[in-house]
């Protein structure tokens, strides 16, 4: 077989000598990044049902859509104790109850919003031996930040207001969805 038969059938010739150690090669991605799709019914102002995460079972409030997928949502913490959180998509179920969204602080929400603002400060101690031994006493509680304090009751103050005008509403957050025996998911409406 001459070397114009092999080009033409569409195979390579093999190579007269190879490397002596191989080149690391880049791994193929065959993975298209796309932006995140939601779903129509996740739009600011709706109440939705937390599914997974501490506060599973929780009514919450949508409040904004921030980017991968990720959605900021509130109790209102004097009602259901559901701080400011971001959630992803993927845990929420939606319901058709509306919280109307005026009144809220827009620099606030843009400062909550920001993705550094939920980043965990990296403690600078260093285990010691002395910190083995303590481990039996109760350790300190964690205080939260005074700003993140501020900015809660910030939102929450306009969306208080804004739920205390429609009948139930309060009440209906502060209760946790669950299923009975019997309850069909599937055919309920929401």
């Amino acid at each position: 077989m001459s070397s114009d038969a092999t080009t033409q059938s569409g195979t390579k010739p093999a190579q007269k000598w190879y490397p002596v150690e191989d080149d690391p090669q880049p791994k193929k991605v065959r993975k298209s990044i796309r932006p995140t799709k939601l779903r129509e019914s996740l739009q600011p102002g709706a109440v939705l049902i937390l599914l997974a995460g501490r506060f599973r079972g929780k009514r919450v409030v949508l409040l904004k859509h921030l980017s991968q997928g990720v959605l900021l949502v509130t109790g209102p913490f004097k009602i259901n104790g559901v701080p400011l959180r971001r959630v992803n998509h993927r845990y929420v179920i939606a319901t058709s109850a509306r919280v109307d969204l005026s009144g809220i602080d827009e620099q606030t929400l843009e400062k909550v919003s920001a993705p550094d603002y939920f980043t965990k400060e990296k403690s600078k101690e260093k285990k010691t031996e002395e910190a083995f031994f303590q481990q039996g006493e109760k350790p300190e509680k964690k205080k939260v930040a005074s700003s993140r304090a501020a900015d809660q009751k910030a939102i929450d103050q306009a969306l208080l207001a804004n739920i205390k005008k429609e009948p139930f509403l309060g009440s209906y957050l502060a209760t946790s969805f669950y299923l009975r025996k019997g309850d069909k998911p599937h055919e309920m409406r929401w």
